[in-house]
């Protein structure tokens, strides 16, 4: 921790268990963002590649495709 910060005047003052506790949500949420994030990306990925093939695909295999990734992603769970 950088000498002189908020967080060492926190710390100094006796706050250490809220410091941890107000790290660990940070940390949390972060970690949270980061995950959604990831997961946008992989959905725009997927989009793209859907749309890419060759013929295009029907309705039903589109609902196709949806049922095999919904059962994939249950799995994972």
């Amino acid at each position: 921790m950088v000498e002189g910060t908020p967080a060492q005047a926190f710390l100094a003052a006796g706050y250490e268990r809220m410091w941890d506790s107000i790290r660990s949500v940070t940390t949390a949420g972060l970690l949270r963002e980061a995950m959604r994030k990831t997961q946008v990306d992989q959905l725009f990925t997927t989009l793209g590649k859907l749309a890419a093939l060759e013929p295009a695909l029907t309705e039903a295999e589109i609902d196709a495709e949806l049922a095999a990734a919904r059962a994939d992603r249950a799995r994972r769970r």
